[in-house]
């Protein structure tokens, strides 16, 4: 039967006994929360970017096909409270542009191009008010749509 010997070698090696349950704790706590921040904060980004785009593309669209001018005003602000509350948009952070090429005279007019705008920001998770740190750590989202508007359109 073989013996061994001890060495040198054996002594100068640490000891593995160590404890594998508090490095993988440890490790995975230091990975996992970012990693969930990243999700969540990715999420809200995402939602705000989803209801800025919905609402351009329905205003132009319902102010596009309104029969007049007062009807296309009323569904502009119909479709933008909803869209505000649908997707959470933070009401006093949109912003909306509407503009009609070829430029001049009212806007929207028969056989104009309309361009809607959207603009919103979104505030990145768990970001505290204190000092405006809220506005400072926000991203800020804006959507077009563009719709022709037709030439048989009433002005009045």
């Amino acid at each position: 039967m073989l013996r061994r010997r001890a060495s040198s070698d054996d002594a100068a090696r640490p000891d593995d006994a160590g404890s594998a349950a508090l490095e993988f704790i440890l490790v995975g706590v230091i990975l996992l929360v970012p990693l969930v921040y990243l999700i969540t904060a990715l999420g809200a980004v995402q939602g705000q970017t989803l209801g800025a785009e919905s609402g351009a593309r329905h205003i132009a669209r319902a102010m596009a096909t309104a029969p007049d001018a007062a009807t296309a005003a009323a569904r502009a602000d119909a479709i933008l409270a909803s869209v505000v509350d649908e997707y959470g948009l933070a009401s006093d952070a949109v912003e909306i542009a509407i503009r009609c090429e070829p430029a001049g005279g009212a806007c929207p007019r028969a056989g104009a191009t309309l361009h809607v705008t959207l603009a919103t920001r979104v505030t990145l998770p768990l970001v505290p008010t204190v000092l405006g740190l809220d506005r400072v750590a926000s991203i800020p989202i804006e959507a077009r749509s563009v719709q022709k508007v037709s030439r048989f359109w009433e002005a009045g």
